[in-house]
């Protein structure tokens, strides 16, 4: 397993992050443990959850993903061995049942900090990250930008840094991250960072073959701030794993169940998974195989979040760590963006 430092931070973590969203609803507690127990056997010592997990989110299932890594950590021992991230959920119509006030104040983190804490087990996470932007701007699969008149919002940077800066002093989190967030919006944390106030060490977006928006604007604040990325949805819901392919519907995956994940199911998509596919199986490489090592490849990403609801899966996409692309598929593969570009909507 390669690892790489987290910017600005003595924290190695393994480029392979093991991601947890479907412990809870596709998982049970005995398959993420299983699962969590065979990750850290083959190096991986960063592990990804969030107080709203597991997917599709309902209020009777809320945080048993959390509360599952945190019977783990109880049973195995091995907290002090893991790099653990998490995330405060955001204002949205699906987030009713966590909290009545979803804005980052100085109230919501402490509450959802504690009962994150209180779930994991633990007295401290080491990388707590904003799920989303509490603003109106574009993400989650909205590409496009549209002004709304914003009544609800007004510019906060300063005061949520404040808030998340309390518990870096007292030690219930180390370091901080976004998720889903903008190039503007990252400038704006960035910026509003000082001696007093953390500084924003990671950003988790999408990012994927289907999806490369991330390289217009946050790749370069990536660059030249020295920001990470935290890739999630390498495989796009699973469409690039190619068990989708021809139509198909397999028994229990993702889109089989909850087929409104639709984000990767457009015509375009299918059109660009099977150029993909061809070009793997060119190179003697799984269709997975090539959208993991494609991601692992990019210089801006300091680790690559993979879900797995199976050991099978699992096995496949750690090892994708061990994979170089050659130069002459990464052109190929450019070729193939620059006819289909991002087809994700």
């Amino acid at each position: 397993m390669d690892y790489n430092l987290l910017p600005k931070t003595q924290i190695k973590v393994s480029k392979i992050c093991l991601g947890t969203m479907t412990w809870g609803r596709q998982n049970t507690e005995k398959e993420a443990h299983d699962q969590m127990d065979y990750a850290f056997d083959q190096g991986i010592n960063f592990f990804d959850t969030a107080e709203l997990y597991p997917i599709p989110p309902r209020q009777e299932e809320q945080g048993d993903t959390e509360r599952f890594i945190g019977t783990w950590f109880k049973k195995s021992g091995k907290r002090e061995e893991i790099v653990l991230a998490s995330k405060i959920a955001g204002p949205a119509a699906f987030t009713q049942h966590i909290r009545t006030d979803k804005k980052y104040s100085k109230k919501s983190i402490l509450t959802a900090l504690e009962n994150s804490l209180k779930r994991l087990q633990t007295d401290y996470i080491d990388l707590y990250q904003l799920h989303w932007p509490e603003r109106p701007t574009n993400f989650f699969g909205k590409r496009g930008y549209d002004y709304k008149r914003e009544d609800f919002w007004e510019e906060n940077f300063e005061e949520v840094l404040d808030a998340l800066a309390e518990q870096v002093k007292k030690g219930t989190i180390r370091y901080i991250g976004l998720s889903n967030e903008t190039p503007w919006g990252t400038m704006r944390f960035l910026n509003a960072s000082d001696a007093t106030r953390p500084r924003v060490r990671t950003i988790q977006n999408p990012y994927s073959l289907l999806n490369r928006t991330f390289e217009v604007g946050n790749a370069e604040v990536c660059h030249r701030e020295e920001v990470g990325l935290l890739a999630y949805s390498p495989l796009a819901f699973g469409v690039l794993s190619g068990k989708y392919r021809g139509g198909k519907s397999p028994e229990n995956a993702r889109l089989t169940l909850f087929p409104h994940y639709d984000r990767y199911s457009s015509d375009p998509c299918k059109n660009a998974v099977e150029r993909y596919h061809e070009l793997a199986q060119k190179a003697g490489l799984t269709l997975t195989q090539l959208a993991l090592a494609f991601v692992n490849d990019r210089s801006f990403t300091t680790s690559n979040i993979i879900g797995a609801t199976n050991l099978t899966q699992l096995q496949e996409n750690i090892e994708t760590a061990q994979i170089r692309l050659s130069k002459a598929i990464l052109t190929e593969i450019d070729a193939i963006h620059e006819s289909l570009p991002n087809p994700s909507t």
